[in-house]
Protein backbone atom coordinates (compact mmCIF):
# COMPACT_ATOMS: atom_id res chain seq x y z
CA UNK A 1 0.00 0.00 0.00
CA UNK A 2 2.42 2.64 -1.18
CA UNK A 3 -0.16 5.19 -2.25
CA UNK A 4 -3.72 5.74 -1.03
CA UNK A 5 -5.49 8.07 -3.49
CA UNK A 6 -8.76 8.65 -1.59
CA UNK A 7 -9.05 11.03 1.36
CA UNK A 8 -11.19 8.66 3.40
CA UNK A 9 -10.73 4.90 3.95
CA UNK A 10 -13.13 2.42 5.51
CA UNK A 11 -12.06 -0.70 7.42
CA UNK A 12 -12.42 -3.93 5.49
CA UNK A 13 -13.13 -7.56 6.33
CA UNK A 14 -10.50 -8.48 3.74
CA UNK A 15 -7.44 -9.39 5.84
CA UNK A 16 -4.86 -8.16 3.32
CA UNK A 17 -6.54 -4.72 3.05
CA UNK A 18 -6.91 -4.59 6.83
CA UNK A 19 -3.19 -5.25 7.22
CA UNK A 20 -2.33 -2.51 4.74
CA UNK A 21 -4.49 -0.05 6.69
CA UNK A 22 -2.83 -1.02 9.99
CA UNK A 23 0.64 -0.66 8.49
CA UNK A 24 -0.18 2.74 6.97
CA UNK A 25 -1.52 3.96 10.32
CA UNK A 26 1.64 2.83 12.17
CA UNK A 27 3.81 4.55 9.56
CA UNK A 28 1.86 7.79 10.05
CA UNK A 29 0.53 7.84 6.51
CA UNK A 30 -3.10 7.79 7.64
CA UNK A 31 -4.95 8.60 10.86
CA UNK A 32 -8.11 7.27 12.49
CA UNK A 33 -10.99 9.78 12.66
CA UNK A 34 -13.84 7.50 13.83
CA UNK A 35 -14.31 3.80 14.55
CA UNK A 36 -13.18 1.89 11.44
CA UNK A 37 -12.75 5.12 9.47
CA UNK A 38 -9.36 6.57 8.44
CA UNK A 39 -8.05 9.45 6.38
CA UNK A 40 -4.94 10.25 4.37
CA UNK A 41 -5.44 13.94 5.24
CA UNK A 42 -3.11 14.57 8.17
CA UNK A 43 -3.68 18.32 8.25
CA UNK A 44 -7.43 18.93 8.55
CA UNK A 45 -9.38 18.17 11.70
CA UNK A 46 -11.39 14.98 12.00
CA UNK A 47 -14.57 17.06 12.35
CA UNK A 48 -14.12 18.78 8.99
CA UNK A 49 -13.17 15.58 7.19
CA UNK A 50 -16.18 13.74 8.60
CA UNK A 51 -18.55 16.54 7.60
CA UNK A 52 -17.05 16.59 4.11
CA UNK A 53 -17.60 12.86 3.61
CA UNK A 54 -20.62 12.43 5.84
CA UNK A 55 -22.93 11.01 3.16
CA UNK A 56 -20.25 8.50 2.09
CA UNK A 57 -19.93 7.43 5.73
CA UNK A 58 -23.70 7.04 6.06
CA UNK A 59 -23.90 4.95 2.88
CA UNK A 60 -21.08 2.69 4.11
CA UNK A 61 -22.22 2.24 7.71
CA UNK A 62 -26.03 2.38 7.25
CA UNK A 63 -26.68 0.96 3.77
CA UNK A 64 -30.40 0.31 4.43
CA UNK A 65 -31.22 3.50 6.33
CA UNK A 66 -33.35 6.47 5.30
CA UNK A 67 -32.38 10.07 5.99
CA UNK A 68 -35.58 11.09 7.72
CA UNK A 69 -37.57 13.65 9.69
CA UNK A 70 -36.20 17.21 9.41
CA UNK A 71 -32.86 15.96 8.02
CA UNK A 72 -34.66 14.75 4.87
CA UNK A 73 -35.28 18.37 3.92
CA UNK A 74 -32.23 20.06 5.43
CA UNK A 75 -29.70 17.36 4.39
CA UNK A 76 -27.25 18.71 6.97
CA UNK A 77 -26.86 18.60 10.75
CA UNK A 78 -28.84 21.09 12.82
CA UNK A 79 -27.14 24.04 14.53
CA UNK A 80 -26.40 21.83 17.53
CA UNK A 81 -25.00 19.06 15.30
CA UNK A 82 -27.95 16.63 15.28
CA UNK A 83 -28.75 14.49 12.24
CA UNK A 84 -31.64 12.02 11.96
CA UNK A 85 -31.94 8.71 10.11
CA UNK A 86 -34.33 5.77 10.27
CA UNK A 87 -33.06 2.18 10.35
CA UNK A 88 -34.04 -1.15 11.90
CA UNK A 89 -32.93 -0.13 15.43
CA UNK A 90 -32.63 2.92 17.67
CA UNK A 91 -29.31 4.34 18.81
CA UNK A 92 -27.62 7.66 19.52
CA UNK A 93 -24.13 7.73 18.00
CA UNK A 94 -21.65 10.35 19.22
CA UNK A 95 -18.32 9.05 17.90
CA UNK A 96 -18.49 11.17 14.71
CA UNK A 97 -16.79 14.40 15.75
CA UNK A 98 -19.07 17.40 15.29
CA UNK A 99 -22.17 15.30 14.55
CA UNK A 100 -24.66 13.57 16.83
CA UNK A 101 -26.28 10.85 14.76
CA UNK A 102 -29.78 9.92 15.92
CA UNK A 103 -30.81 6.50 14.56
CA UNK A 104 -34.52 5.76 14.97
CA UNK A 105 -36.27 2.47 14.46
CA UNK A 106 -38.62 2.44 11.53
CA UNK A 107 -39.52 1.12 8.11
CA UNK A 108 -36.90 0.68 5.34
CA UNK A 109 -36.92 2.85 2.18
CA UNK A 110 -40.17 2.97 0.23
CA UNK A 111 -40.48 3.16 -3.52
CA UNK A 112 -41.64 6.76 -3.11
CA UNK A 113 -38.50 7.78 -1.20
CA UNK A 114 -35.68 9.54 -3.01
CA UNK A 115 -32.49 7.72 -4.00
CA UNK A 116 -29.43 9.98 -4.18
CA UNK A 117 -26.41 7.95 -5.18
CA UNK A 118 -27.35 4.92 -3.10
CA UNK A 119 -28.60 6.91 -0.11
CA UNK A 120 -32.32 7.07 0.53
CA UNK A 121 -34.10 10.23 1.68
CA UNK A 122 -37.68 10.44 2.94
CA UNK A 123 -40.11 11.82 0.36
CA UNK A 124 -42.00 15.00 1.29
CA UNK A 125 -45.06 12.91 2.17
CA UNK A 126 -42.96 10.72 4.45
CA UNK A 127 -40.98 13.43 6.26
CA UNK A 128 -44.13 15.44 6.87
CA UNK A 129 -45.72 12.37 8.48
CA UNK A 130 -42.52 11.74 10.46
CA UNK A 131 -42.71 15.32 11.68
CA UNK A 132 -46.11 14.58 13.17
CA UNK A 133 -44.47 12.15 15.64
CA UNK A 134 -44.02 13.27 19.22
CA UNK A 135 -40.61 14.71 20.07
CA UNK A 136 -39.42 15.32 23.63
CA UNK A 137 -36.61 17.56 22.42
CA UNK A 138 -36.99 21.16 21.39
CA UNK A 139 -35.28 23.49 18.94
CA UNK A 140 -32.27 22.20 17.03
CA UNK A 141 -32.16 19.00 19.11
CA UNK A 142 -35.60 17.97 17.94
CA UNK A 143 -36.12 15.55 15.06
CA UNK A 144 -39.11 17.66 14.04
CA UNK A 145 -39.54 21.07 12.51
CA UNK A 146 -41.78 23.45 14.47
CA UNK A 147 -45.42 22.85 13.56
CA UNK A 148 -45.57 26.40 12.16
CA UNK A 149 -43.01 25.35 9.53
CA UNK A 150 -45.20 22.41 8.45
CA UNK A 151 -48.23 24.69 8.21
CA UNK A 152 -46.27 27.14 6.06
CA UNK A 153 -45.12 24.29 3.81
CA UNK A 154 -48.71 23.10 3.33
CA UNK A 155 -49.83 26.67 2.63
CA UNK A 156 -47.27 26.89 -0.15
CA UNK A 157 -48.76 23.79 -1.77
CA UNK A 158 -52.19 25.41 -1.63
CA UNK A 159 -50.84 28.65 -3.12
CA UNK A 160 -48.92 26.82 -5.84
CA UNK A 161 -51.38 24.07 -6.76
CA UNK A 162 -54.70 25.09 -5.26
CA UNK A 163 -57.20 22.89 -3.42
CA UNK A 164 -56.84 20.16 -6.03
CA UNK A 165 -53.09 20.02 -5.44
CA UNK A 166 -53.29 19.83 -1.64
CA UNK A 167 -55.91 17.09 -1.93
CA UNK A 168 -53.56 15.09 -4.19
CA UNK A 169 -50.84 15.58 -1.59
CA UNK A 170 -53.19 14.42 1.18
CA UNK A 171 -54.21 11.29 -0.76
CA UNK A 172 -50.58 10.30 -1.32
CA UNK A 173 -49.69 11.01 2.32
CA UNK A 174 -52.52 8.69 3.40
CA UNK A 175 -51.14 5.94 1.16
CA UNK A 176 -47.62 6.42 2.59
CA UNK A 177 -48.97 6.49 6.16
CA UNK A 178 -50.53 3.06 5.63
CA UNK A 179 -47.20 1.66 4.39
CA UNK A 180 -45.32 3.13 7.38
CA UNK A 181 -48.00 2.39 9.99
CA UNK A 182 -48.22 6.12 10.76
CA UNK A 183 -51.99 6.40 10.77
CA UNK A 184 -52.18 8.59 13.88
CA UNK A 185 -49.61 10.90 12.35
CA UNK A 186 -51.71 11.12 9.18
CA UNK A 187 -54.75 12.09 11.26
CA UNK A 188 -52.76 15.06 12.66
CA UNK A 189 -51.56 16.09 9.20
CA UNK A 190 -55.04 15.70 7.78
CA UNK A 191 -56.43 17.91 10.56
CA UNK A 192 -54.06 20.72 9.61
CA UNK A 193 -54.89 20.44 5.91
CA UNK A 194 -58.61 20.39 6.62
CA UNK A 195 -58.33 23.47 8.84
CA UNK A 196 -56.38 25.31 6.12
CA UNK A 197 -59.18 24.42 3.68
CA UNK A 198 -61.76 25.62 6.23
CA UNK A 199 -63.49 22.23 6.43
CA UNK A 200 -62.50 21.77 10.09
CA UNK A 201 -62.12 24.17 13.05
CA UNK A 202 -58.95 26.30 13.03
CA UNK A 203 -58.01 25.61 16.69
CA UNK A 204 -55.55 22.91 15.55
CA UNK A 205 -53.45 25.55 13.75
CA UNK A 206 -50.48 27.31 15.35
CA UNK A 207 -49.07 29.96 13.02
CA UNK A 208 -50.72 33.34 12.53
CA UNK A 209 -50.49 32.86 8.77
CA UNK A 210 -52.31 29.53 8.87
CA UNK A 211 -55.01 30.93 11.16
CA UNK A 212 -55.49 33.86 8.78
CA UNK A 213 -55.94 31.45 5.86
CA UNK A 214 -58.50 29.46 7.82
CA UNK A 215 -60.31 32.73 8.54
CA UNK A 216 -60.43 33.50 4.83
CA UNK A 217 -57.72 36.22 4.69
CA UNK A 218 -54.44 34.43 3.97
CA UNK A 219 -51.28 36.54 3.80
CA UNK A 220 -47.63 36.33 2.81
CA UNK A 221 -45.60 35.82 6.04
CA UNK A 222 -42.29 36.71 4.37
CA UNK A 223 -43.66 40.09 3.32
CA UNK A 224 -45.06 40.68 6.78
CA UNK A 225 -41.60 39.96 8.20
CA UNK A 226 -40.23 42.74 5.95
CA UNK A 227 -42.97 45.09 7.15
CA UNK A 228 -41.98 44.39 10.74
CA UNK A 229 -38.30 45.04 9.98
CA UNK A 230 -39.10 48.37 8.31
CA UNK A 231 -41.51 49.32 11.10
CA UNK A 232 -38.86 48.67 13.76
CA UNK A 233 -36.51 51.08 11.98
CA UNK A 234 -39.12 53.75 11.31
CA UNK A 235 -40.71 53.86 14.75
CA UNK A 236 -37.39 55.11 16.19
CA UNK A 237 -36.31 57.21 13.20
CA UNK A 238 -35.94 60.99 13.22
CA UNK A 239 -36.71 63.09 10.15
CA UNK A 240 -36.28 66.87 9.87
CA UNK A 241 -39.39 68.97 9.37
CA UNK A 242 -39.64 70.00 5.72
CA UNK A 243 -42.81 72.09 5.37
CA UNK A 244 -44.64 72.26 2.05
CA UNK A 245 -43.99 75.75 0.69
CA UNK A 246 -46.22 75.30 -2.37
CA UNK A 247 -49.33 76.70 -0.71
CA UNK A 248 -50.85 78.66 -3.54
CA UNK A 249 -53.04 76.77 -5.97
CA UNK A 250 -50.74 77.56 -8.89
CA UNK A 251 -47.58 76.32 -7.16
CA UNK A 252 -49.40 73.27 -5.78
CA UNK A 253 -50.54 72.32 -9.28
CA UNK A 254 -47.09 72.89 -10.78
CA UNK A 255 -45.43 70.67 -8.18
CA UNK A 256 -48.16 68.10 -8.86
CA UNK A 257 -47.34 68.22 -12.56
CA UNK A 258 -43.68 67.40 -11.94
CA UNK A 259 -44.70 64.67 -9.47
CA UNK A 260 -46.93 63.05 -12.12
CA UNK A 261 -44.35 63.57 -14.88
CA UNK A 262 -41.43 61.90 -13.08
CA UNK A 263 -43.56 59.15 -11.54
CA UNK A 264 -44.65 58.09 -15.02
CA UNK A 265 -41.19 58.54 -16.56
CA UNK A 266 -39.77 56.03 -14.06
CA UNK A 267 -42.29 53.48 -15.31
CA UNK A 268 -41.39 54.00 -18.98
CA UNK A 269 -43.99 56.60 -20.00
CA UNK A 270 -41.40 58.98 -21.42
CA UNK A 271 -42.25 62.46 -22.71
CA UNK A 272 -40.21 65.59 -23.22
CA UNK A 273 -41.23 67.68 -20.21
CA UNK A 274 -42.66 70.54 -22.32
CA UNK A 275 -44.76 68.00 -24.22
CA UNK A 276 -46.13 66.57 -20.98
CA UNK A 277 -46.90 70.07 -19.68
CA UNK A 278 -48.96 70.79 -22.77
CA UNK A 279 -50.96 67.56 -22.25
CA UNK A 280 -51.74 68.54 -18.65
CA UNK A 281 -52.53 72.19 -19.49
CA UNK A 282 -54.92 71.31 -22.33
CA UNK A 283 -56.24 68.01 -21.01
CA UNK A 284 -55.81 66.63 -24.52
CA UNK A 285 -53.95 63.44 -25.39
CA UNK A 286 -51.35 63.37 -28.13
CA UNK A 287 -52.98 61.61 -31.11
CA UNK A 288 -50.22 59.04 -31.53
CA UNK A 289 -49.76 58.44 -27.79
CA UNK A 290 -53.25 58.38 -26.38
CA UNK A 291 -52.69 55.79 -23.63
CA UNK A 292 -49.39 57.29 -22.52
CA UNK A 293 -51.00 60.73 -22.42
CA UNK A 294 -53.80 59.39 -20.23
CA UNK A 295 -51.23 57.88 -17.86
CA UNK A 296 -49.92 61.39 -17.22
CA UNK A 297 -53.41 62.87 -17.01
CA UNK A 298 -54.71 60.16 -14.69
CA UNK A 299 -51.82 60.52 -12.23
CA UNK A 300 -52.05 64.32 -12.35
CA UNK A 301 -55.79 64.18 -11.69
CA UNK A 302 -55.12 62.53 -8.34
CA UNK A 303 -51.99 64.35 -7.16
CA UNK A 304 -53.39 67.78 -8.09
CA UNK A 305 -56.60 67.21 -6.12
CA UNK A 306 -55.98 68.62 -2.63
CA UNK A 307 -59.04 66.84 -1.20
CA UNK A 308 -57.93 63.49 -2.60
CA UNK A 309 -54.35 64.00 -1.40
CA UNK A 310 -55.62 64.84 2.09
CA UNK A 311 -57.29 61.44 2.30
CA UNK A 312 -55.35 58.70 4.09
CA UNK A 313 -56.64 55.32 5.30
CA UNK A 314 -57.98 54.92 8.82
CA UNK A 315 -58.88 51.22 8.56
CA UNK A 316 -57.66 48.27 6.50
CA UNK A 317 -60.96 48.28 4.58
CA UNK A 318 -60.41 51.97 3.91
CA UNK A 319 -56.89 51.28 2.59
CA UNK A 320 -58.22 48.75 0.09
CA UNK A 321 -61.02 51.09 -1.01
CA UNK A 322 -58.62 54.03 -1.53
CA UNK A 323 -56.14 51.90 -3.48
CA UNK A 324 -58.81 50.62 -5.84
CA UNK A 325 -60.40 54.03 -6.36
CA UNK A 326 -57.11 55.74 -7.14
CA UNK A 327 -56.06 52.95 -9.46
CA UNK A 328 -59.28 53.39 -11.47
CA UNK A 329 -58.59 57.13 -11.91
CA UNK A 330 -54.88 56.74 -12.61
CA UNK A 331 -55.25 53.92 -15.16
CA UNK A 332 -58.42 55.20 -16.88
CA UNK A 333 -56.68 55.24 -20.26
CA UNK A 334 -55.91 51.51 -19.97
CA UNK A 335 -58.90 50.43 -17.88
CA UNK A 336 -59.74 47.20 -19.71
CA UNK A 337 -56.12 46.35 -20.47
CA UNK A 338 -55.05 46.40 -16.79
CA UNK A 339 -58.40 45.64 -15.16
CA UNK A 340 -58.34 49.00 -13.40
CA UNK A 341 -59.44 49.03 -9.78
CA UNK A 342 -59.28 45.24 -9.43
CA UNK A 343 -56.51 43.41 -7.62
CA UNK A 344 -54.37 41.20 -9.84
CA UNK A 345 -55.64 37.73 -10.75
CA UNK A 346 -52.25 36.30 -11.66
CA UNK A 347 -48.76 36.79 -10.30
CA UNK A 348 -46.41 39.55 -11.44
CA UNK A 349 -42.70 40.10 -11.13
CA UNK A 350 -39.93 42.59 -11.91
CA UNK A 351 -36.64 40.97 -12.95
CA UNK A 352 -35.85 38.34 -10.33
CA UNK A 353 -38.29 39.78 -7.81
CA UNK A 354 -41.61 37.95 -7.58
CA UNK A 355 -44.21 39.94 -5.70
CA UNK A 356 -46.92 38.74 -3.33
CA UNK A 357 -49.00 35.88 -4.72
CA UNK A 358 -52.29 37.16 -6.09
CA UNK A 359 -54.26 34.98 -3.64
CA UNK A 360 -52.52 36.71 -0.70
CA UNK A 361 -52.81 40.37 -1.74
CA UNK A 362 -55.70 41.49 0.44
CA UNK A 363 -54.56 39.59 3.53
CA UNK A 364 -51.00 40.93 3.20
CA UNK A 365 -52.23 44.51 2.82
CA UNK A 366 -54.37 44.07 5.93
CA UNK A 367 -51.41 42.76 7.92
CA UNK A 368 -49.22 45.61 6.69
CA UNK A 369 -51.85 48.18 7.65
CA UNK A 370 -51.40 47.23 11.33
CA UNK A 371 -47.78 48.44 11.24
CA UNK A 372 -48.66 51.55 9.25
CA UNK A 373 -51.38 52.47 11.73
CA UNK A 374 -48.94 52.14 14.65
CA UNK A 375 -46.59 54.80 13.18
CA UNK A 376 -47.16 58.47 13.98
CA UNK A 377 -44.48 60.50 12.16
CA UNK A 378 -45.73 61.60 8.69
CA UNK A 379 -42.45 60.77 6.94
CA UNK A 380 -42.33 57.35 8.60
CA UNK A 381 -45.91 56.64 7.52
CA UNK A 382 -45.14 57.83 3.97
CA UNK A 383 -42.06 55.62 3.65
CA UNK A 384 -43.90 52.62 5.07
CA UNK A 385 -46.93 53.11 2.82
CA UNK A 386 -44.75 53.41 -0.30
CA UNK A 387 -43.00 50.16 0.54
CA UNK A 388 -46.19 48.34 1.54
CA UNK A 389 -47.92 48.98 -1.77
CA UNK A 390 -44.78 48.50 -3.86
CA UNK A 391 -43.90 45.22 -2.14
CA UNK A 392 -47.37 43.69 -2.39
CA UNK A 393 -47.78 44.94 -5.99
CA UNK A 394 -51.55 44.47 -5.79
CA UNK A 395 -52.43 45.44 -9.37
CA UNK A 396 -51.54 44.16 -12.83
CA UNK A 397 -49.91 47.51 -13.67
CA UNK A 398 -49.41 50.94 -12.13
CA UNK A 399 -48.13 49.69 -8.76
CA UNK A 400 -45.08 51.97 -8.57
CA UNK A 401 -47.13 55.06 -9.35
CA UNK A 402 -49.90 54.25 -6.92
CA UNK A 403 -47.36 53.43 -4.18
CA UNK A 404 -45.69 56.84 -4.55
CA UNK A 405 -48.92 58.83 -4.58
CA UNK A 406 -50.17 56.88 -1.52
CA UNK A 407 -47.00 57.81 0.36
CA UNK A 408 -47.16 61.43 -0.79
CA UNK A 409 -50.73 61.72 0.46
CA UNK A 410 -49.36 61.09 3.97
CA UNK A 411 -46.94 63.99 3.56
CA UNK A 412 -49.42 66.38 1.94
CA UNK A 413 -52.02 65.80 4.63
CA UNK A 414 -49.52 66.73 7.33
CA UNK A 415 -48.22 69.81 5.51
CA UNK A 416 -44.87 68.22 4.61
CA UNK A 417 -43.03 68.36 1.28
CA UNK A 418 -44.03 65.55 -1.06
CA UNK A 419 -41.37 63.33 -2.63
CA UNK A 420 -40.44 63.41 -6.31
CA UNK A 421 -38.15 60.71 -7.73
CA UNK A 422 -36.20 62.29 -10.62
CA UNK A 423 -35.07 60.18 -13.55
CA UNK A 424 -31.39 60.47 -12.63
CA UNK A 425 -32.08 58.90 -9.22
CA UNK A 426 -34.28 56.08 -10.49
CA UNK A 427 -31.68 53.34 -10.08
CA UNK A 428 -30.82 54.37 -6.50
CA UNK A 429 -34.52 54.35 -5.66
CA UNK A 430 -35.23 50.95 -7.23
CA UNK A 431 -32.06 49.34 -5.85
CA UNK A 432 -32.91 50.49 -2.31
CA UNK A 433 -36.32 48.83 -2.66
CA UNK A 434 -34.69 45.61 -3.88
CA UNK A 435 -32.20 45.68 -1.01
CA UNK A 436 -35.03 45.76 1.50
CA UNK A 437 -36.91 43.02 -0.35
CA UNK A 438 -33.99 40.66 -0.93
CA UNK A 439 -31.62 41.42 1.94
CA UNK A 440 -34.04 42.63 4.64
CA UNK A 441 -32.01 45.86 4.84
CA UNK A 442 -34.19 48.98 5.26
CA UNK A 443 -31.51 51.63 5.88
CA UNK A 444 -30.76 52.33 2.20
CA UNK A 445 -34.45 52.84 1.34
CA UNK A 446 -34.94 55.19 4.28
CA UNK A 447 -31.84 57.21 3.31
CA UNK A 448 -33.00 57.45 -0.31
CA UNK A 449 -36.44 58.71 0.71
CA UNK A 450 -34.93 61.27 3.08
CA UNK A 451 -32.58 62.56 0.37
CA UNK A 452 -35.39 62.77 -2.17
CA UNK A 453 -37.58 64.77 0.16
CA UNK A 454 -34.66 67.16 0.73
CA UNK A 455 -34.26 67.47 -3.05
CA UNK A 456 -38.01 68.06 -3.47
CA UNK A 457 -38.07 70.97 -0.99
CA UNK A 458 -36.30 73.07 -3.67
CA UNK A 459 -39.14 72.62 -6.18
CA UNK A 460 -41.05 75.73 -5.17
CA UNK A 461 -43.16 78.26 -6.99
CA UNK A 462 -45.48 78.71 -9.94
CA UNK A 463 -42.92 79.60 -12.61
CA UNK A 464 -42.47 76.59 -14.88
CA UNK A 465 -39.29 77.90 -16.50
CA UNK A 466 -37.60 78.58 -13.17
CA UNK A 467 -38.33 75.12 -11.79
CA UNK A 468 -37.47 73.50 -15.09
CA UNK A 469 -34.05 75.23 -15.00
CA UNK A 470 -33.48 74.10 -11.41
CA UNK A 471 -34.27 70.51 -12.40
CA UNK A 472 -31.84 70.73 -15.31
CA UNK A 473 -29.09 72.03 -13.00
CA UNK A 474 -29.88 69.16 -10.60
CA UNK A 475 -29.50 66.67 -13.53
CA UNK A 476 -33.04 65.49 -12.76
CA UNK A 477 -33.87 64.68 -16.39
CA UNK A 478 -30.69 62.73 -17.09
CA UNK A 479 -30.52 58.94 -17.20
CA UNK A 480 -28.73 57.42 -14.19
CA UNK A 481 -25.73 56.55 -16.39
CA UNK A 482 -25.38 60.16 -17.53
CA UNK A 483 -24.94 61.98 -14.23
CA UNK A 484 -25.72 62.21 -10.53
CA UNK A 485 -28.36 64.12 -8.61
CA UNK A 486 -27.14 67.59 -7.61
CA UNK A 487 -29.08 69.37 -4.87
Amino acid sequence: MEKIPQEIIFASSDKSISNQISRAEKEGKIKKIAPKIYTTNLLDSAEHIIKRHFFDILKWRFPHAVISHRSALELRPTESGHFFITDHYSKRITNFKGIILNVMEGKPPLESDINIGGLHVSSEWRWMLENMQISRKKGSESKNFPIEFIEERLEKIIIREGEEGINRFRDKAKEIAFQLNLNQEFDKLNGIISALLKTRPAYVLSSDSAKARAAGVPYDPKRVELFEILYDKLCNAYFPERPDNNRSEASFRLFSFFEAYFSNYIEGTEFVVEEAKKIVDTGLALPKRIKDSHDILGTFEIVSNSFEMSTTPVTADNLIEILKRRHVIMMAGRAEEVNAGVFKTQNNRAGNTEFTDYTLVEGTLRQGFKYYAALSDPMSKAIFMMFLVSEVHPFTDGNGRVSRLMGNAELFKSGQTRIIVPTVYREDYLLSLKKLTNQKEPDAFIRVMDKLQHFSTHIIGSDFDKINNYLKLANAYKEPSEGRLEI
